[in-house]
């Protein structure tokens, strides 16, 4: 079977549309599909993660498997952060990353520039949540979503209000980086 790549080459659009759909009609992923989430969310992270998840017993592919299966069938979102966090030992960007594309409705990624721009608009300060505890994540993850939501005040999706707040960040920088002439990192 020959794959047809330009599908592959909109990785979020591959992500939220292919993946996600083959997700919840096998119940799991396979290693390909989990890996291109991974590297959509921090392509730098993909060889420490595939070593660690390498080490399990069966491999790399079981474990991806394994721990999908298990997302699968948790019994709640709560349950699923949780499960990613403690027991496969992702941090929140990552975790919430592979969240969103499984499940783009009730997730959403948690990233610095969001934060940023959470923190700007006097919608909450959500900076440090990466440093809290999985024990703990819960109910500070809930506030994160719901400020994302209140942020964007037209209707749309949440992973479009996610989309739009990380883009705006990305355009003001960019915007004060030519103000500023480019300055050369210190």
């Amino acid at each position: 079977m020959t794959k047809d790549y330009l599908r592959y080459y909109d990785l979020e659009s591959y992500l939220l549309d292919e993946v996600h759909q083959r997700f919840h009609r096998e119940g799991k992923l396979d290693a390909f599909d989990f890996f291109s989430i991974i590297i959509w969310k921090a392509n730098r992270s993909k060889s420490t993660l595939a070593h660690r998840l390498g080490k399990r017993p069966g491999g790399l592919e079981k474990a991806v498997a394994e721990f999908t299966r298990e997302l699968f069938e948790a019994k709640s979102h709560e349950d699923r952060l949780r499960l990613t966090m403690e027991k496969w030992g992702f941090y929140l960007p990552m975790a919430s990353a592979i969240l969103t594309v499984l499940w783009p409705e009730e997730f959403t990624v948690y990233d610095v520039r969001v934060c940023d721009q959470l923190a700007r608009a006097n919608m909450g300060e959500f900076s440090g949540l990466a440093n809290i505890g999985a024990k703990r994540i819960w109910p500070r993850y809930c506030e994160y979503c719901e400020a994302v939501k209140r942020a964007v005040p037209e209707h749309r999706k949440l992973r479009d209000k996610d989309r739009f707040l990380w883009g705006r960040s990305s355009a003001l920088q960019l915007e004060k980086d030519i103000a500023a002439g480019f300055p050369k990192a210190t």
